[in-house]
């Protein structure tokens, strides 16, 4: 079942149990591809707006240890729908455009199968290695919802209902519909959208919203692969993490030139091994319109030879002259690109 659907098939004849999505978030008009997992920014509609108020959860000690921040990032998409091409990703664009304004290296991304032996195998090296890590789909109430077993399996945990997750669900039941149309096999079904991983972190980031994240070894966040959830849920535990500083986070200036990439391609290799690792030189093409040449790095970048600070506005300003480009905004790329009706705006 695609996840757009999960959180919907528990109570029929409520417009969502979990999530009150329109019909036109579930059911886009021109498109072929399920959206579960769309480029739809976060609605009102997406949250229900007559849910009980909920507390918010407190802020936990630092799960990596004080004075540690995430330095690195991987996300798990899970879903056979993903890989047999019915529904198209694109939470984890979102989380990787997250991750960039946070100051986070994002090292992978994986797409893989409700099976537990892979979602077992990926979670667990990827936990290893990386600071943060999260998984998107597979935790609705159906039977190839398996994210949450599999996880418990993963490392070596029972599985229990969570009280206060049990509490909010039935709450937010209670205020859309009487108990009378709702039979056991419904509230079983939905019961375990609450089984989680025993001793589990579970994380409440909204008053409106009654589905926890879930974080799992202090590193690993299981998120629902409803885009408008996933991305609100996102944003929402912003608090809970150890993100870098806000001096540490790179700048991003992209130049914009219509002359051919191959043209330009010797001075900015020499460009690059200028600036090694200190600046991350990249280029990418526009059929038949141009090349965007995009400069990623810290602010001040460097120093100069008389030991003034480096900024990535100065190397801009060269790269500028050097392939008779300029300077563009991330409008204007998504015009050039044609992109401006699936261009997603990061608000943080």
């Amino acid at each position: 079942m695609s996840s757009s659907l999960r959180f919907l098939a528990v109570f029929p004849s409520t417009p969502c149990l979990a999530t009150r999505l329109s019909t036109r978030t579930l059911f886009p008009r021109q498109r072929n591809l399920n959206m579960a997992s769309s480029n739809i920014p976060p609605t009102k509609d997406s949250i229900s707006n007559d849910a009980p108020g909920f507390p918010v959860s407190p802020i936990p000690p630092n799960p990596l240890g004080e004075g540690r921040h995430i330095r690195t990032a991987a996300a798990l998409v899970i879903g056979d729908e993903i890989l047999n091409g019915k529904t198209l990703d694109l939470n984890s664009n979102f989380f990787a455009r997250y991750c960039f304004e946070h100051g986070v290296q994002l090292k992978r991304v994986e797409v893989i199968p409700d099976d537990e032996s892979e979602i077992i195998e990926a979670s667990r090296r990827m936990v290893e290695k990386y600071d943060f890590v999260i998984t998107t789909g597979g935790i609705g109430p159906t039977h190839d919802d398996i994210t949450y077993s599999s996880l418990a399996r993963s490392f070596s945990r029972p599985l229990v209902h969570h009280a206060e997750t049990l509490r909010r669900m039935e709450a937010l039941s209670r205020s859309r519909q009487p108990f009378s149309h709702t039979n056991e096999q419904q509230l079983e079904a939905a019961r375990r959208m609450a089984l989680f991983p025993k001793d589990a972190e579970v994380i409440f980031i909204a008053e409106d919203v009654w589905v926890p994240v879930v974080r799992l070894e202090g590193r690993l966040c299981v998120f629902p692969g409803i885009p408008s959830l996933f991305q609100r849920m996102l944003t929402g535990l912003t608090p809970f993490l150890p993100l870098p500083s806000k001096s540490e986070r790179p700048l991003r200036i992209q130049i914009f030139t219509e002359r051919p990439e191959s043209y330009i391609a010797p001075y900015l290799s020499s460009l690059q091994e200028r600036f090694q690792k200190r600046v991350q030189v990249g280029s990418y093409p526009v059929l038949g319109k141009g090349v965007f040449v995009s400069l990623i790095g810290g602010d001040p970048c460097g120093q100069k030879e008389d030991g003034k600070p480096l900024f990535l506005a100065e190397i801009a300003s060269e790269v500028e002259q050097e392939i008779s480009g300029r300077v563009v905004s991330d409008e204007e790329i998504a015009e050039k690109k044609g992109e401006n009706s699936r261009i997603l705006e990061l608000k943080l």
